[in-house]
């Protein structure tokens, strides 16, 4: 469905590295398949896993981290994820508490996860901003290809049969024929919870690159340019009357007009429309759920 979007905004990567799953299996199972893809053509490999939604202000500080901690893990059997450093109590992040005490022997700014915390609710995210050793889970990684494959093995026994069974077929023309016949047998899990909450070896970076999520509505108005009134507009058909600090987002095909709203979103795709407030985000999955 992505593969051909995915190749338009990146030109300069070549269509087959660019893999597609045939299903959504949440972020294990797809970080397994790159993972045996990659140790296929390059055993030594160290590999970056991020996502797509952030924004990144800083990228020479950016590039710096990421080559600091690219050759912590060339070095070690170690995996590390960045943790950012919190400008304010959020509750639509999960965090990174750091054992600050003891810094790792080979490399001065990377530390050991003591734990990785939910998402908290607000006076929860306040007390953890109020400790130096809280950090925002930001979902980048860092190791290398041994090291996240030996994982699987230990943790993920499951979803890495499934990838070694296929591994004779990667990089040729019979791997997707394979990946849409098995790739559904892999449990739907998250990359957290099959492997970073149960490995040993887990190092943080504490980084601050100025970064952003653009995952939550929170963070998208954040980014956005507001009006005089704190509204940040995402549509030409909007019209907002005595309303501040609301996020909208509307298709171009219906009018939209707002009035007498403080701190709300507003948010209309797909005949389907949302009307939260702002402080009230987390719930929105919630919503969706509910019949």
């Amino acid at each position: 469905k992505y593969c051909e979007l995915v190749h338009e905004q990146l030109p300069d990567i070549p269509i087959d590295n660019i893999l597609s799953e045939p299903c959504r299996r949440y972020t294990a199972p797809c970080i397994a398949y790159v993972s045996w893809r990659i140790k296929k053509s390059d055993p030594k490999a160290n590999i970056i896993v991020t996502p797509s939604d952030h924004i990144v202000t800083n990228q020479e500080e950016f590039r710096r981290v990421i080559t600091n901690c690219l050759k912590f893990t060339s070095e070690t059997d170690a995996i590390v994820t960045l943790g950012m450093k919190p400008s304010r109590a959020e509750t639509g992040y999960g965090y990174i508490q750091a054992d600050l005490t003891t810094p790792s022997a080979r490399n001065k700014e990377i530390f050991r996860v003591d734990q990785f915390k939910e998402k908290p609710d607000a006076e929860t995210a306040k007390k953890y901003i109020s400790m130096n050793n809280f950090f925002w889970n930001a979902g980048i990684f860092i190791w290398n290809v041994s090291t996240i494959v030996n994982a699987f093995r230990i943790y993920q026994p499951g979803i890495a049969r499934i990838f070694q069974q296929l591994f004779d077929v990667l990089g040729t023309p019979e791997e997707q024929l394979y990946i849409d016949k098995m790739y559904p047998e892999c449990e739907s899990i998250s990359v957290d919870y099959a492997i970073m909450e149960k490995a040993e070896e887990i190092f943080v970076c504490p980084a601050d690159f100025g970064w952003s999520d653009l995952g939550t509505w929170g963070a998208l108005y954040l980014q956005t340019q507001h009006d005089l009134y704190g509204n940040a507009i995402i549509g030409k058909n909007i019209q907002m009357y005595d309303s501040k600090n609301c996020i909208i987002h509307a298709t171009e095909t219906k009018k939209v007009v707002v009035q007498g709203l403080d701190g709300y979103i507003i948010a209309e795709e797909d005949g389907m429309l949302l009307i939260c407030k702002l402080s009230e985000e987390q719930r929105i999955k919630q919503f969706s759920e509910d019949k």
